[in-house]
């Protein structure tokens, strides 16, 4: 059920502003077992478990449905689109990818060849060519202010791996999806925001703690990894477990909370690994500073080649992180 759920999620159209089609996409699949379903206006959908406890705390889950994307810039009287990108797009990742708009208007990204030998490939190096022979016949089929995203592809890697363009987050949103359907009896109230625009700022995060003002709170969302070729830190390892996160660029994660993710994995028997990552950020650095203040925290899914069009997870990392949510959900 979760890999079916995960390769469902990965199928979406969603770049950061355009995550409409993955919120649809949920609310299809949490009809039914929730208490509530919104929409706010920043486009985060807001899905509601009500706890047993009257003395209930408020936990405030986040997985951002959006991913990164190469927005048109300029169109080339050639018929060449340039652009620029929206997050984090690594250009030598992006090169000879295949993309694709949200009308399903396919795309080769392409880099253009380094004619004064700088030897740094840039954004603005960046080009998609969707077979158009001029200006005039690709804005038949592309505007400008249109957003491109790797073409999805769901590839099973071995027994327990799979690839995916939009890993980062959809494999979180999965597992926040499926926490909400099988959750039952717990005492406390969830509320499980599926974000907008984390890639560029952490943005609709910030405002669903604003208005959910949580007693807690923690980000689902992946990490980087440490187990390939000349790439040692950080010190995660695919299939070791879920992450739990001590620190990034955005958020020092709060002692309760992690404390109590580390209890939780020891209560559900599973095998977790310590997170400390130099750069990066997560939801739980925009939750943490809502209003007065949230202790707030991460659970990290370790992800190979992340924001690149193959996104490597493994899908026992994911079944691990499940069985300590359910018991997380409880201890805090």
């Amino acid at each position: 059920m979760l890999r079916d759920t995960l390769q469902t999620l990965l199928s979406c159209y969603g770049p950061s502003g355009h995550e409409h089609a993955v919120a649809d996409k949920l609310r299809e699949l949490l009809e039914g077992h929730v208490d509530s379903l919104k929409t706010d206006v920043m486009g985060n959908l807001i899905a509601e478990k009500f706890g047993t406890d009257a003395d209930a705390k408020t936990v405030m889950l986040s997985a951002h449905m959006d991913h990164i994307g190469l927005v048109v810039t300029d169109i080339e009287k050639e018929g060449f689109l340039r652009v620029a990108a929206v997050g984090g797009v690594p250009p030598q990742m992006a090169r000879s990818r295949k993309v694709v708009f949200k009308n399903g208007t396919l795309g080769a990204c392409m880099l253009q060849p380094d004619t004064k030998g700088e030897g740094k490939a840039e954004i603005h190096h960046l080009f998609i060519d969707i077979g158009a022979e001029s200006r005039e016949e690709a804005e038949k089929q592309v505007q400008i202010g249109d957003v491109a995203v790797y073409a999805p592809d769901f590839v099973p890697l071995g027994r327990h791996r799979v690839a995916s363009p939009a890993m980062d987050d959809r494999c979180a949103c999965a597992l926040l999806c499926e926490l909400m359907t099988y959750a039952e009896g717990q005492k406390n109230h969830l509320v499980a925001v599926f974000s907008a625009q984390e890639e560029v700022g952490l943005r609709g995060a910030g405002v669903a703690a604003f208005n959910a003002e949580p007693d807690v709170g923690l980000s689902l969302d992946v990490t980087a990894w440490g187990d390939t070729p000349e790439t040692k830190l950080p010190a995660i390892k695919l299939g070791a477990g879920p992450a739990v996160k001590i620190m990034d660029r955005s958020v020092i994660a709060s002692p309760l909370v992690r404390d109590r993710l580390f209890e939780a994995a020891e209560a559900a028997g599973i095998t977790v690994q310590r997170e400390v990552l130099a750069y990066g950020g997560n939801d739980a650095g925009a939750i943490q500073t809502s209003r007065g203040g949230v202790p707030a925290g991460t659970l990290s899914i370790p992800c190979r080649y992340v924001h690149s069009s193959l996104e490597v997870i493994d899908m026992r990392d994911m079944e691990g992180a499940l069985k300590v949510l359910l018991q997380f959900v409880d201890l805090v």
